[in-house]
């Protein structure tokens, strides 16, 4: 595969070893030089077995300096809970209306949030909105009756790292333009909470990787130890 020159330049400023987190931080924000602020991801890879329901790694974290992304959420609520919503920031709030307009092709949000009672009503969409991603879940904390404090969380930089079918995890920490110390800050967050989320059944190292990059950025091997 044949990359561009702004990425061969920045794959010349990477050592093939493993970089502490200070120093690959550092180092991920000066191959960050596209002309838009990159999105930086972690990646890592468990010595799990996701096919198997005891081993499945997920959870939710609030990111202690966000994830610099502006998040369009959509919350299905009815009566109090939509007027709570609508106050607490909630860019659409509705219920039937919401579900045409979705079975319609609509799809321009981030994140969905329901109260438990409008779990029905979101069925009849559960396969358009299952394969985005975005169906509520109550482990992801987006089925819920405080649906003020989900959508402050939401907005806050809460994301949610989920184990997928090659045994990884891949999740954003961050801008660019963050810089190394808030980074780290939300990488640390980030790692201390998956390492939480370890399965009582795993068996041997469970962190097996952990690589960080940008969005048009090579990866950077990080040393992380548990």
């Amino acid at each position: 595969m044949k990359r561009g020159k702004r990425y061969q330049n920045a794959e010349k400023l990477v050592e093939n070893k493993a970089y502490s987190v200070e120093e690959a931080l550092e180092l991920v924000t000066k191959t960050a030089s596209a002309k838009f602020d990159e999105t930086i991801e972690l990646h890592t890879r468990l010595g799990v077995d996701g096919r198997q329901a005891d081993q499945q790694v997920r959870g939710v974290v609030v990111l202690p300096n966000g994830t610099g992304k502006s998040v369009k959420v959509l919350v299905f609520a009815r009566g109090d809970n939509a007027t709570i919503a609508e106050k607490a920031g909630a860019d659409y709030v509705g219920a039937e209306e919401l579900v045409t307009k979705i079975q319609g092709g609509w799809t321009d949000f981030d994140v969905c949030i329901t109260t438990p009672d409008m779990m029905p009503v979101i069925g009849r969409i559960a396969k358009i909105l299952g394969p985005k991603g975005l169906m509520p879940n109550p482990k992801s904390g987006t089925v819920t009756t405080d649906v003020a404090r989900a959508i402050r969380d939401v907005k806050a930089g809460k994301v949610e790292y989920r184990l997928d079918k090659t045994n990884n995890i891949h999740c954003m920490i961050g801008k660019a333009s963050f810089g190394a110390k808030k980074l780290a800050e939300n990488f640390n967050t980030l790692m201390s909470a998956i390492v939480k989320a370890k399965p009582a059944s795993a068996k041997g190292t469970y962190i097996k990787s952990v690589t960080i990059s940008s969005t048009m950025g090579p990866g950077i091997k990080v040393e992380y130890n548990i």
